[in-house]
């Protein structure tokens, strides 16, 4: 564990590069040109199918208003709505019933539809075609969609769907078309394009209600203000203009009548009692005169006229108190039945009645607070069980108040009984003719005077109904807005954009995310202490399955050879101390090309004037038989397994002087075993005394344990990592080896590297400092210099240079 600290600790500082960050993210700039392209595409494909929403809108002004005419007359006015007036009137605003009268100010039975290739559009308020409905049944109509198509200037095509079958039919101008229970002429409509399509239905105006409620909303421009601002939106500019006028000219005479109703009551209260009192007041003049006639009398006393007189006013006040009990009773039944706008008819005597007034303007707020709330939750819901418990304490107290009041009223009653009492005796102590001739007087006066205060209460009625004006006023009128709100074209062309970005982006993140293979030596550098020895370019040509090229030698111009004697240069100066070395290539698995690095070093060396000797230590799968295409009969087999002697399985390269080579021979079935012999190390001194190089291929060290012998008696140990084919765990494999086996002369060579941003590393190392030491050497991957005219193999040519041509 220590010796582990101790190698982490010798790990090289690395730092973020943020330009080379830049690069990664370029690197595959077609990605994210491609993907922002593919969602600008999307987006446009989503704007061109997806309908437009317009919206327009109209303000409303809410106050109470003051006619001229109730200047002339003290009239009651509907008391305020208190906090919730804002609320109510958003409430009717939105409310079924005002939106269905709207509807109907509106030419709405008869729709229109231009088919086109893409969707289907309303052509509100245009009529294309001039249809005549002769027999409609807003009950039981024919609710489908038809679609006309012009045949020639008298007849046309109408096709529909009836009971689940299509029907399609030519049909002349003019003549009746009868569909189930609904009959309709189409006249002809003039010059109309062949291959203009035209559909149609017919509707009644619960059909609309869904479509404006749907796009309707009613609020406060400002909190506490007295502006309400009406929206409507709608896929047709023009129908959401002229249905939200309609609805706040519906709302202006809604108000209106609302506020008329009250003094509507009071007028039907009065008339009642009129209607009783016109009789009795005619009855009592004719019985008047006729006494006087039969009993011929020409005048009554100054006595019998003060107790008349005295009894007359008695009786009025009496009536006067009656009619309020009346009016008592008649609220206490509205009341009783929850009635919308429940008001005081009218104060009888100078008598106010604040206290009842204002519960009944609360009982008034929570009836229509009730109301809206059922727009939005059911009867059984707690919301409306709280409010029908508060609606049911008002009533109580109301209903106490009132019967308070009424006992009081007739305690009155009996007072003025009393009265009339004391003065019907005086009038009994009149003569018998002057006592009649005072009773009928009375009658007469009581109902004159009567009649009188009520006449006077119905013209103050009148003149208020005929003063009141609407609560609320139209500020502005909605116009058409033909600037769609959705969809937004702008945020959607935005949104695509970044998506695009994050998508290209988010693709080259999770590939290096997903990425388990080492690509550079900045990632060998981060996994590993082991020093890395070189970089071997990756072959720019096509490479045959058994590498019968020496590539190195085949061309000595390429980057792919100069980076291979940059290896070779650097492992002259590992064990610099011995005349002749031994070197090992291993490798964590197969494929890694440990056989190709092999065969390149070998060939290079060759070219310095070094004896060089290739062994193929993989007895199990090796292929440098193949390499140099010769046979596989005898070879390191035979030799270790007493078969062969050494001259016997030493072949030479004709193409190269200088390089020998060994070939693994038959696979033996115990090759650990014969690699771990004495004779294989016997081999090995023989071989020291002849050549200056002894190069061993050996098996996969990941994958067997054939090569540890091999390993622990090479003077270097190369382990290969190919670029894009190892992984990330097979840094880890020399570490680990170097230090179970007491290994200083190990280092790694990156093969097959080709540069490839995408992959690469965002930091540098920085070899500084503490670094100084330890075993670094320099190389370089030669990354960026293709272009620089050293290497003329590696030379493309370009199709724009003219000596390209030919």
């Amino acid at each position: 564990m220590e010796e582990l600290e101790k190698v982490q600790r010798k790990l090289p500082s690395q730092e973020i590069d943020y330009f080379k960050i830049g690069k990664i993210l370029l690197s595959r700039w077609y990605w994210i040109a491609a993907s922002v392209i593919l969602a600008s595409a999307i987006s446009y494909t989503y704007l061109w199918y997806t309908p437009k929403i317009y919206a327009t809108s109209g303000t409303l002004k809410i106050e109470e208003k003051k006619s001229e005419i109730s200047d002339l007359i003290s009239v009651m006015t509907v008391p305020e709505r208190g906090p919730s007036k804002i609320q109510s009137i958003t409430s009717v605003l939105t409310s079924r019933s005002l939106i269905l009268t709207a509807i109907k100010d509106l030419d709405y039975r008869t729709s229109f539809y231009i088919s086109g290739r893409v969707r289907t559009t309303e052509s509100y308020p245009q009529k294309p075609l001039d249809i005549n409905l002769i027999k409609f049944d807003s009950l039981n109509f024919f609710h489908s969609l038809m679609t006309f198509k012009p045949v020639n200037q008298q007849t046309y095509n109408l096709s529909y769907k009836l009971n689940g079958k299509d029907v399609q039919a030519n049909h002349n101008y003019g003549s009746l078309v009868s569909i189930g229970n609904t009959s309709f002429r189409i006249k002809y409509p003039g010059t109309v394009p062949s291959n203009t399509i035209y559909q149609f239905k017919f509707n009644i105006p619960e059909d609309f209600i869904g479509r404006v409620q749907g796009g309707l909303y009613a609020g406060e421009t400002a909190k506490n203000s007295n502006i309400i601002a009406i929206q409507e939106t709608d896929s047709n500019p023009q129908f959401a203009a002229d249905v939200l006028n309609a609805i706040m000219n519906e709302y202006v005479i809604f108000d209106r009548n609302q506020k008329a109703q009250s003094a509507s009551q009071m007028i039907d209260f009065i008339d009642s009692q009129l209607a009783y009192l016109s009789s009795e007041v005619k009855g009592s003049e004719k019985s008047i005169e006729s006494y006087k006639k039969k009993s011929k009398i020409l005048d009554v006393t100054a006595a019998s006229t003060t107790s008349a007189t005295k009894a007359s006013e008695l009786e009025t006040n009496k009536s006067l108190l009656k009619i309020q009990l009346i009016a008592l009773d008649q609220l206490a039944e509205q009341i009783n039945k929850e009635k919308n706008n429940v008001t005081l008819n009218f104060n009888v005597g100078g008598t106010n009645l604040p206290s009842l007034e204002a519960l009944v303007t609360r009982l008034d707020n929570l009836i229509t607070e009730r109301a809206s709330l059922l727009s939005t939750y059911n009867a059984d819901s707690q919301p409306i069980q709280n409010i029908n418990q508060s609606i049911l304490q008002i009533k109580n107290t109301a209903l106490n108040n009132i019967k308070q009041i009424r006992v009081g009223l007739e305690k009155n009653v009996q007072y003025l009984d009393s009265q009339l009492g004391q003065v019907n005796t005086t009038i009994e102590a009149l003569p018998a003719a002057q006592r009649d001739m005072v009773s009928l007087q009375r009658d007469f006066e009581i109902n004159d005077k009567v009649y009188s205060f009520l006449s006077e209460k119905k013209l103050e009625a009148q003149i208020s109904r005929a003063g009141i004006l609407p609560g609320a006023t139209i500020i502005e009128l909605a116009q058409p807005n033909f600037n769609p709100v959705s969809p937004n074209e702008h945020n959607i062309h935005r949104t695509a954009i970044i998506l695009g970005l994050a998508i290209g982006l988010g693709m080259i993140i999770l590939i290096r995310v997903l990425n388990p293979f080492i690509y550079d030596k900045e990632t060998v550098e981060s996994l590993t202490s082991i020093p890395i020895l070189g970089v071997i370019r990756k072959f720019p040509d096509e490479i045959d399955e058994n590498n019968k090229q020496a590539l190195a030698v085949a061309k000595p111009k390429s980057i792919f050879a100069e980076s291979v004697r940059s290896v070779r240069t650097n492992l002259s100066f590992l064990a610099s101390e011995k005349t002749n070395k031994v070197i090992c290539i291993t490798s964590e698995v197969a494929g890694e090309g440990k056989s190709f690095v092999a065969v390149n070093l070998s060939s290079t060396l060759s070219l310095i004037d070094k004896k060089v000797i290739l062994i193929a230590a993989d007895l199990r799968r090796s292929r440098l038989h193949k390499t140099f295409q010769v046979p596989n009969d005898v070879g390191l087999t035979n030799y270790l397994a007493h078969q062969a002697e050494i001259d016997d399985i030493i072949q030479t390269v004709d193409v190269q002087t200088g390089l020998d080579f060994i070939v693994s021979g038959p696979v033996p079935p115990n090759p650990s075993e014969l690699l771990h012999s004495n004779r294989m190390k016997a081999l090995v001194e023989e071989l020291k005394k002849r050549y200056d190089v002894i190069m061993i291929d050996t098996a996969p060290i990941g994958l067997v344990s054939d090569a540890i012998p091999l390993i622990r008696m090479s003077d270097i140990n190369v382990f290969v990592i190919r670029s894009g084919k190892s992984k990330f765990y097979a840094a880890t494999v020399p570490q680990r080896i170097a230090q179970e086996y007491q290994l200083d002369n190990t280092v790694i060579v990156l093969n097959a590297f080709e540069e490839d941003l995408l992959h690469s590393r965002y930091y540098t190392t920085k070899f500084t400092g503490e670094y100084t030491g330890s075993r670094y050497y320099y190389y370089s991957d030669y990354s960026g210099y293709e272009g620089s005219g050293y290497y003329l193999d590696d030379e493309k040519k370009k199709w724009w240079n003219p000596k390209n041509w030919f």
